[in-house]
């Protein structure tokens, strides 16, 4: 990346991000007027706004646009050099196809280990560690929201004072569990989604199911008995030596609220025995207490949302320095947003660790490409129009900035949609792109810390994790000055290197890992419902 930074604020600037790039952007606040002068002597024939790209020199008609040395785009007519190139001059190129990838082809990752790092977590049971300590609600089905909500209401306000040590207690609304074909086979991906979010590390093995009574998805169906046979033995397995022979469990009893119950005589009854089953979990989680941990504990979600031109040079970039010193450290993060990364397949497979990882990754590719061809839509829906606004011309461009997040590390596994991490590593998550499926996505695979960037601005949050915030520009951070936790626009203004920024991040992660810095979305605390991915027709 280069880029010309100048004392004086007002002077043309501008960020070019491969020397053989035939655009770069505009770097100014309000962008810059025609008859600008840039640097190396490129004069502006349009005004340019700030984020969009300039051309550098001429670009003949049907040549290739450059950014990251990407074909991004191919100019509808010939385009001189100073003029603004924006999507409406440009020709989108064909998604790479999915056949003859490179595979595990990327040079051996010499990075140093990193070593010496902790922070102070829950260590649960499972062998899991939450950065938080919260009692969380399962609902099966969207008809107990309401009562739920109420009875969460109730709890705060009458039981979570008895109990300090417990951070918050939250209900997992969703819009799933009945009007659905709950035995097609793509049901199975908002089923598997919520039994994973219900046993967060955030939650500390605590589960409290409340459902309707007459549903389609029954508790017993989200949490098979076999299956929590199983965890019983990896459970006790987890904290008993390979020599010990364990005792063929029974399945627990699952802690159940049911509204249709019989014994439930009016709307009272219902808030009264959701607090009751809520107080033995609560004086549980109250005697939790934070210890030491490595930082190789940490499960880590990144993600951006409200993207523009600066998020792959700025945000993005330091993310995905702080991807590497997480990784280095032994931990493990997850990138996602199938449609954000889909034209970077080439990078991701040559990245990968083996060939079968990489054919993982084109598998969950190829079912999203059919997933959206059912439902009619192409990959130019992807980006919207504040992505436009703020000089993303389309997602070819886009996806080279959002890869940047997943640093340079070897990818060592794939999830599909609603999957739990099975070790550490860097981690394809397959998500879409919309930001709380694919934070919901991220919890269910075991997510206990997330790092958002953005740079047109967005309020999200989420309830069950701390979400660290970065500010892809100073104009953003500036303006959202108690929403945005990172300013690494500080980076185009010459300030501060993407190492520098890549750094204070891994250190903040540390501190609100630790429960001891909230960040902006936790004080506000401002989150929405959680959004299963139903891919299964409505009935």
């Amino acid at each position: 990346m280069s880029s010309t930074p100048s004392t004086q604020q007002d002077s043309p600037r501008s960020i070019r991000m491969h020397a053989a790039d035939n655009v770069a952007i505009v770097v100014n606040d309000g962008g810059l007027p025609v008859g600008a002068v840039l640097p190396d002597g490129v004069t502006l024939v349009d005004r340019v706004p700030q984020g969009h790209k300039v051309a550098l020199t001429a670009i003949p008609q049907d040549a290739a646009v450059l950014r990251y040395n990407v074909p991004i785009g191919y100019a509808l007519k010939d385009i001189p050099a100073g003029a603004w190139v924006h999507e409406r001059l440009l020709h989108m190129p064909e998604a790479r196809a999915l056949t003859d990838l490179p595979q595990a082809t990327a040079p051996a990752w010499s990075a140093e280990p990193l070593t010496g790092y902790t922070f102070e977590g829950y260590r649960n049971a499972d062998g899991s560690v939450g950065t938080r300590n919260i009692l969380a609600i399962t609902t099966t089905v969207q008809c107990v929201a309401g009562v739920v909500d109420f009875a969460v209401q109730r709890i705060k306000a009458e039981l979570l004072p008895r109990y300090p040590n417990v951070d918050d207690v939250i209900g997992l609304e969703h819009a799933y569990g009945c009007g659905v074909a709950i035995d097609a086979p793509d049901a199975i991906i908002p089923i598997r989604t919520l039994r994973n979010i219900s046993k967060n590390p955030n939650f500390g093995g605590e589960v409290i199911v409340v459902s309707l009574g007459c549903e389609k998805l029954q508790p017993e169906r989200l949490f098979p008995a076999e299956q929590r046979a199983i965890e019983i033995v990896a459970t006790r397995a987890s904290n008993t030596s390979a020599t010990c022979t364990l005792d063929t469990p029974t399945a627990p009893e699952l802690d159940v609220v049911c509204l249709q119950a019989d014994k439930h005589v009016g709307f009272m009854s219902m808030i009264d025995s959701v607090l009751a089953s809520a107080v033995p979990h609560l004086e549980r989680l109250n005697a939790r207490r934070r210890e030491t941990i490595p930082v190789s504990e940490l499960v880590v979600g990144v993600q951006c949302g409200g993207s523009d031109a600066f998020s792959g040079v700025t945000a993005n970039p330091a993310v995905g320095f702080c991807t590497d010193l997480l990784v280095r450290a032994g931990a493990t993060v997850m990138f996602s947003e199938t449609t954000e990364v889909r034209d970077a397949i080439e990078q991701m497979t040559a990245r990968a660790t083996t060939p079968e990882v990489a054919d993982a990754m084109a598998r969950e590719m190829a079912w999203y490409d059919a997933y959206l061809g059912r439902g009619q839509a192409d990959r130019s829906a992807n980006t919207t129009p504040g992505n436009k606004a703020g000089g993303l011309s389309n997602i070819v461009e886009k996806a080279m900035g959002s890869i940047i997040k997943s640093g340079t590390a070897p990818i060592s596994g794939v999830l599909s949609p609603g999957e739990k991490l099975r070790h550490k590593g860097l981690h394809y998550a397959a998500t879409p792109a919309s930001d709380f499926i694919c934070g919901t996505l991220q919890l269910a695979a075991g997510m206990n810390l997330h790092v958002f960037t953005t740079g047109r601005g967005t309020p999200y949050g989420l309830a069950e994790c701390p979400v660290i915030k970065v500010a892809t520009r100073t104009d953003l951070a500036r303006r959202w000055h108690d929403l945005m936790d990172v300013n690494a626009g500080r980076i185009a203004d010459g300030e501060a290197t993407i190492e520098d920024m890549g750094w204070e991040l891994f250190h903040l992660m540390l501190e609100v890992a630790s429960g001891r810095k909230k960040t902006w979305a936790e004080h506000w605390k401002l989150h929405n419902a959680l959004v299963l991915f139903n891919p299964a027709p409505i009935t």
